[in-house]
């Protein structure tokens, strides 16, 4: 006698390594903005390929900490900044917020100034009409476009990021030399190649990266309709799986493009002599007679694209942040109408941005002083992130494991001693 066989349900289709990527992804991108990419480019053709090693140094440190960020706001599904206000003195909660504004505001107008620049570059006219225009693109973009829909532009968005890998195709790199420098570190303990070290740090490490990175997986929580992970545990594993996944991912690309422009830099500038680069579009312009006009083209391409992904982050940062110490809603899924003070503080931060590329302010300038109040700012949040992340009252019973908390401490240690040197030298 044969049983009756109840044939299985179909298995739910698992889903593309694509839709399992989301904020880490966009924040390793973000990472690599026309500030970072001035930076990379210097470096790259001050001291050839010896400093590459750096990048795969900052990698496990800017992983752990932008993880600890991400599970912050997964597990208590409050931003930093909420957090800080619920269990710490509102004099440390607002000196971190005041100087997440200044630097922001910094690196706002030091990232359009330098999209300005590459579009005049390519096409000719007017950089400050273009850096205005491009403040204005990017306010409207993220206060009129629908989180989901502004969510997947600055995932596509990450792909401009491509444009530099792109670049190193064609730089005529010595492979053999190259690749040895990533594995064996050269250093020399000078101002020189010290302060190589503390920018590749606080370009790779930024504070606007651990409060945006957490706000969005507040975000993707709302999204999705989904309770913080404190009051739904069942479904840590998963959550803690994907946001593993997506942080590495997001800091392996942000990883992979700075060692890219590392790479172009130095087979093509320091190679023929130009060791000072100060700006992202001065780096596209000198390869042009070397590198040829494809390779111009792309970089200066890739610094208009990673600045249209770079400026969002920036000054959602700090709308997050400041919405959080006032307690107003905010939320990229709120109408203008619903969250009028948060999209007001996108567009001051962007716009306040603009202005600054027209009161004098020197490019190099501008970031010498972005990198500072990075420098200053880092290590503090850092380690108050760590607090959070350990501290039973803020995490339920989900405080951050061993492994991750000698890790996190460890790249806090890093940074703090960076933000010093920085002065000392």
């Amino acid at each position: 006698m044969h049983r009756h066989h109840t044939p299985d349900a179909p298995a739910k289709p698992k889903p593309s390594l694509w839709s399992r990527l989301g904020p880490g992804l966009v924040t390793g991108a973000a990472d690599d903005d026309p500030s970072g990419i001035a930076t990379h480019s210097q470096i790259g053709a001050a001291f050839g390929y010896s400093m590459a090693w750096t990048m795969l140094f900052s990698f496990p440190l800017m992983s752990v900490i932008q993880g600890v960020s991400a599970g912050i706001g997964s597990v208590t599904g409050r931003g930093i900044a909420q957090n800080l206000k619920l269990h710490y003195p509102k004099a440390l909660l607002y000196f971190i917020v005041l100087l997440l504004i200044i630097a922001n505001t910094i690196n706002l107008g030091a990232d359009l100034g330098a999209m300005g620049a590459a579009l005049g570059l390519l096409v000719g006219g007017p950089e400050w009409a273009y850096t205005i225009g491009f403040g204005l693109l990017c306010v409207a973009i993220e206060v009129l476009v629908p989180y989901q829909r502004y969510a997947g532009l600055l995932k596509w968005a990450t792909l401009s990021l491509f444009a530099y890998v792109a670049v190193v195709m064609v730089a005529g790199i010595p492979w053999g030399k190259a690749l040895l420098s990533l594995v064996v570190p050269s250093f020399q303990f000078d101002k020189a190649h010290t302060m190589a070290m503390v920018a590749i740090l606080g370009t790779t490490i930024s504070p606007y990266l651990f409060f945006w990175q957490a706000a969005q997986e507040v975000e993707e929580g709302r999204r999705r309709h989904i309770k913080p992970l404190m009051t739904a545990p069942y479904r840590a594993k998963h959550e803690f799986e994907r946001i593993r996944l997506d942080t590495l991912i997001g800091m392996a690309v942000s990883s992979l493009v700075g060692i890219a422009i590392i790479f172009a830099t130095a087979a093509t500038l320091h190679a023929n002599g130009i060791t000072q680069i100060e700006t992202s579009a001065q780096a596209a312009q000198a390869l042009l007679p070397i590198a040829g006009e494809f390779a111009f083209a792309l970089f200066a391409l890739g610094i208009i694209g990673t600045g249209l992904l770079a400026v969002p982050v920036l000054a959602g940062a700090a709308a997050y942040a400041v919405s959080e110490v006032f307690g107003w809603t905010e939320s990229l899924e709120a109408r203008p109408s619903e969250a009028r003070a948060f999209y007001t503080t996108i567009a001051v931060a962007t716009l306040g941005g603009v202005a600054l590329t027209f009161i004098g302010l020197n490019a190099v300038r501008a970031l010498y002083w972005a990198a500072v109040v990075n420098g200053v700012l880092a290590a503090p949040v850092m380690a108050v992130m760590m607090l959070i992340a350990r501290n039973k009252t803020a995490m339920g019973g989900m405080v951050l494991s061993r492994g991750l908390t000698i890790g996190g401490w460890l790249a806090t240690a890093v940074m703090a001693t960076a933000s010093v040197l920085f002065f000392v030298i």
